[in-house]
């Protein structure tokens, strides 16, 4: 895979000089993820659509999920 040009990090970034933070890179049909920390390490890619499922999971509310587990163990 060619590195990607343009990475975003996340606005959660913490504090500091905010690499407590993983970046992401848009290839079009391919999503690269890198540390931070350590950019030039290893880079993840993940297809666009699988992606962008993972993403919209990590944001459903919390409680939805607990309550999800919840109903499932009685």
């Amino acid at each position: 895979m060619t590195t990607p040009d343009t990475w975003q990090k996340s606005s959660y970034s913490g504090g500091g000089q905010g690499d407590a933070c993983v970046e992401i890179a848009d290839r079009r049909t391919h999503i690269a993820v890198r540390d931070s920390k350590t950019p030039a390490r290893a880079t993840l890619t993940f297809p666009a659509g699988a992606f962008a499922s993972f993403v919209e999971s990590v944001k459903s509310p919390i409680g939805n999920a607990s309550s999800a587990r919840r109903s499932d163990a009685a």
